[in-house]
């Protein structure tokens, strides 16, 4: 792809005409690359650049140089176009060296790789220091990226080990606490809870000593499967075919003792079917919610989205601080094993779209609708929505 630039558009600005100038301009503002310019999207950094006639220079759509006016402003596919048509690099925002976007990305990276290596988690400080940033800037950028703090991420890889050591089939739960990098065994039994779900111990014989009570009820979706813990219901699961949705619950908690066809399950598994027909009405019951500390926050936004509204994966996104994070609160979603408890059906595209949903998409489709519906039937009778 070659550069937008024409011939009269690179002249100096004295010998256009003016009717060459409102061509220029009106090309300019014609071309969606101007918004990401005008707002200074870096996201649209490496994609193209673009050049100033009366400055003689080209910049990366971010740059934060004064606005150029449109019929000064031409347009490139990359920055040998720009530079082939007779512009400089900019001086301000450097296009030919990494973005900031891109250099932040590699610091954040690095920092990981840090923390993952790390016998003991390294301070805010330390971590600033190696990646040669002030600490309070290094906090944002790293928040910014991952969606978590630097203690945060770090708290999740002692979580990630701790689980791993004590997978290991000769490992006492002493050896794994240690190895896992926690100084003391009592700051780790502190955090045992939400880490695994369940004592250590519990959790290295593969949760044999956890009784989960399960049923499989019929609803306006299909087959629902409802399942509860100690602790609260950990499984809403939709389905067509009963044995794939109890194979699934089999496959979540493999050593675990499940007891279903309890009679005295039956109310409850009654209020999960209620609250699935009528979303609104909202579902008293404590939940067993287990997740990396990424998706807790994800799915603590998606509880916060009224019934009968919706929100796309880039706004959940901003909404938990961290709005590069698109992707990552996509792949949340559907780790979410809570149907309609953790509204993840609620959560749609940029554009308004319905993308996939793990329960499939005819049923994300249905429960917003039926929503949308009960919310307008409730505001019109005077309710709360």
């Amino acid at each position: 792809m070659h550069s937008t630039a024409t011939a009269d558009s690179t002249m100096p600005p004295t010998r256009r005409s003016r009717a060459t100038k409102a061509a220029q301009a009106a090309a300019t503002l014609a071309d969606p690359r101007w918004a990401a310019v005008r707002t200074r999207d870096a996201k649209a950094d490496g994609t193209f650049y673009y050049s100033v006639q009366t400055t003689g220079v080209y910049c990366r759509p971010s740059c934060a140089a004064r606005p150029a006016l449109p019929e000064n402003v031409s347009f490139h596919a990359t920055a040998a176009d720009a530079e082939q048509a007779g512009f400089r690099p900019c001086k301000r925002c450097k296009p030919t060296q990494a973005s900031p976007v891109a250099h932040h990305a590699a610091l954040v990276t690095e920092a990981c790789r840090i923390i993952e290596a790390a016998e003991t988690p390294p301070t805010l400080d330390e971590l600033a220091a190696r990646v040669g940033m002030s600490a309070h800037h290094f906090h944002r950028i790293f928040k910014q990226a991952t969606g978590l703090t630097p203690k945060a991420y770090a708290a999740a890889q002692r979580a990630r080990r701790v689980r791993s050591e004590l997978a290991a089939p000769v490992a006492s739960v002493t050896d794994a606490i240690f190895n896992a990098g926690y100084n003391t065994a009592s700051r780790f039994y502190e955090e045992a809870d939400g880490v695994l779900g369940m004592t250590p111990t519990r959790y290295q014989a593969g949760g044999k000593q956890v009784t989960i009570r399960f049923a499989i009820a019929q609803c306006s979706l299909g087959a629902i499967l409802v399942a509860q813990s100690a602790r609260g219901v950990c499984a809403i699961l939709l389905g067509d075919d009963a044995q794939v949705l109890a194979q699934d619950l089999q496959d979540r908690f493999p050593q675990a003792h499940l007891v279903g066809d309890d009679r005295s399950f039956d109310t409850l598994v009654a209020q999960v079917v209620a609250f699935v027909e009528a979303p609104g009405l909202g579902l008293a019951l404590p939940l067993d919610v287990q997740g990396t500390a990424f998706q807790q926050r994800v799915w603590q936004a998606l509880q916060a989205i009224p019934a009968g509204a919706t929100a796309s994966y880039a706004d959940i996104a901003q909404r938990i601080g961290s709005p590069t994070a698109a992707r990552a609160v996509a792949q949340a979603c559907a780790a979410n094993a809570l149907a309609v408890a953790i509204p993840c059906h609620r959560v749609v595209r940029n554009d308004g779209a319905l993308s996939g949903y793990r329960w499939g998409v005819e049923r994300k489709q249905a429960l917003l609708e039926r929503e949308q519906r009960q919310a307008t039937h409730g505001q019109t009778e005077g309710q709360p929505a």
